[in-house]
């Protein structure tokens, strides 16, 4: 008794066409999550200017829906057109503004959800709840993110104590991601 093989055999041209299909799959899925700039969708940004008029649509031609007073504050484009960015704020707000006015500088509000009154969020030294506390942040404090890994992120800021002679305050430290507007869950970088 004789066994034979009920494999069809493999030509480079099957090969090649299943790598091209492969590639068309793994393209288009790329394509849905990056925006016509080449750049990742949705992503995080911050005003680059002090004054920013947020429009209903992308263009100028368009009612001022808000303005924005406080450059560096975080926001996240959700959509683009042309040279038009959709972001969206921390309250959840959304408008259109020209990509001159954003920033790739990454900043973060810590966390924006709770008042003024809150709890306030505590700021390590290091990357670990045991670490020496640095500070205790209030909600809706802005920051500079620096680096974030898998539940931390590093983060710097100043703030003004009240006071005529008080001196601005430099701080630096570690906050958990979860209490940071401004990185997305799972991202880390550097």
């Amino acid at each position: 008794m004789r066994l034979t093989s009920s494999r069809l055999p493999i030509s480079p041209k099957s090969v090649m066409l299943a790598l091209c299909a492969l590639w068309l799959a793994v393209g288009a899925a790329w394509a849905q999550n990056v925006g016509p700039s080449g750049l990742p969708l949705p992503r995080f940004v911050s005003l680059g200017s002090s004054k920013i008029n947020v429009r209903h649509g992308p263009g100028q031609k368009y009612d001022v829906a808000w303005i924005f007073t406080q450059s560096g504050l975080p926001v996240e484009v959700i959509q683009e057109f042309d040279t038009w960015r959709k972001v969206r704020d921390s309250e959840g707000d959304e408008g259109w503004i020209h990509q001159s006015l954003l920033s790739g500088r990454r900043t973060g509000l810590i966390a924006p959800w709770l008042n003024e009154q809150s709890q306030a969020i505590p700021l390590y030294a290091r990357a670990d709840r045991g670490a020496p506390l640095r500070a205790q942040l209030a909600p809706k404090v802005l920051v500079t993110v620096e680096e974030c890994i898998v539940a931390w992120c590093e983060v710097a800021g100043s703030f003004q104590p009240e006071g005529e002679n008080a001196r601005s305050q430099n701080f630096k430290g570690w906050v958990e991601k979860q209490f940071v507007w401004g990185v997305y869950e799972n991202e880390e970088f550097d």
